[in-house]
């Protein structure tokens, strides 16, 4: 099945995926679930969205973001979140709460073709996205940032800061994946056969692709019913009229993974970097996260014992702290 194949290249890549087994029963699709919007308009965001206006490959669309502000007396920096592949800016709420305390302007974007973007059928690549969130913030007026990326997000980060130097005065790139250049790890796959095998899925097997990927990233947490929320996020808008256009866009941004690797940028990037993450996400991720560091002139490692692929949800307190030590230094 085609999303199968595709969440499990995106897993792998991230080195979260288990091969065996799971050791869990997956769910059916449920039933009390209500249509969800493409654009996540009930998804509720942890801050008020605004949007910037901009036409791709011909097409007008909106970008959405968060603009945060400080909390009590403003330290003069700014910090540009990224989200990853399977999720928006509204799975930022903790890190939002203690950058914006420690006296930080937070910019949230959801990427276009994520969370309250629009979601155009056109060819997506991190080049893009790197130049529609430095639009954002030229938009903002706001001329240098402290650039966090998680998961995809991590992709785009290093992305961003090789692109945009002179804008990047620091950089975190967090439990990334794309840690291979994929091309040599697996075959392509048309985007119409992709797209065709992903409607001819089941609502059991579009829900239990999402169950099955959010368990895979809180493998080393105790499972807790909030997690299962973002599984049926990933889930509602099959049940929209919209489903189609929705299957397609996210056909292409998981091709995005194969054919526009970022293992490339690393050693061109300038600012100073922090990868962290945890160092229970698959049993390499410490090893390719040393990689990066080896790659990318005057980096600094820090894994977090016993966390999976968000330890910004898994252990708060413990990521929060790591985050702001490196950011305050």
């Amino acid at each position: 099945m085609l999303n199968r194949i595709f969440l499990t290249a995106v897993l792998v890549t991230a080195a979260a995926a288990q091969s065996q087994t799971p050791a869990y029963t997956v769910p059916k699709a449920p039933t009390d679930l209500k249509a969800g919007s493409i654009t996540y308009e009930e998804v509720a965001y942890p801050f008020p969205v605004s949007y910037l206006r901009m036409t791709l490959y011909g097409q007008d669309v909106n970008m959405a973001y968060m603009d945060v502000p400080a909390a009590g007396k403003p330290n003069g920096h700014t910090v540009v979140l990224f989200h990853g592949m399977n999720f928006g800016g509204f799975y930022f709420a903790g890190p939002i709460e203690a950058l914006r305390n420690a006296g930080y302007r937070v910019i949230v974007p959801d990427q276009i073709g994520y969370g309250r973007s629009s979601k155009p059928v056109i060819p997506y690549n991190f080049h893009d996205m790197a130049f529609n969130s430095r639009s954002i913030l030229q938009s903002l007026g706001i001329s240098k940032a402290y650039i966090v990326g998680h998961s995809m997000g991590g992709m785009l980060a290093a992305r961003f800061a090789s692109s945009y130097p002179e804008i990047t005065e620091k950089l975190v790139i967090y439990n990334p994946i794309g840690l291979t250049d994929a091309r040599w790890d697996s075959h392509w796959q048309r985007a119409d056969d992709a797209y065709k095998a992903l409607l001819a899925q089941s609502h059991d097997e579009v829900f239990a692709d999402a169950y099955n990927t959010i368990r895979r990233y809180f493998a080393t947490s105790p499972w807790k019913p909030e997690f299962e929320e973002f599984a049926r996020i990933m889930y509602a808008p099959s049940l929209s009229s919209d489903w189609p256009r929705y299957a397609m866009v996210r056909t292409l941004l998981r091709q995005m993974l194969y054919f526009d690797p970022v293992v490339y940028d690393w050693a061109h990037i300038k600012a100073k970097t922090l990868v962290l993450g945890g160092d229970k996400d698959g049993p390499n991720f410490p090893e390719q996260a040393k990689h990066i560091v080896d790659t990318i002139p005057g980096a600094q490692l820090d894994l977090i014992p016993g966390a999976g692929h968000v330890p910004h949800i898994e252990v708060p307190e413990v990521f929060n702290r790591e985050l702001l030590k490196f950011l305050n230094q």
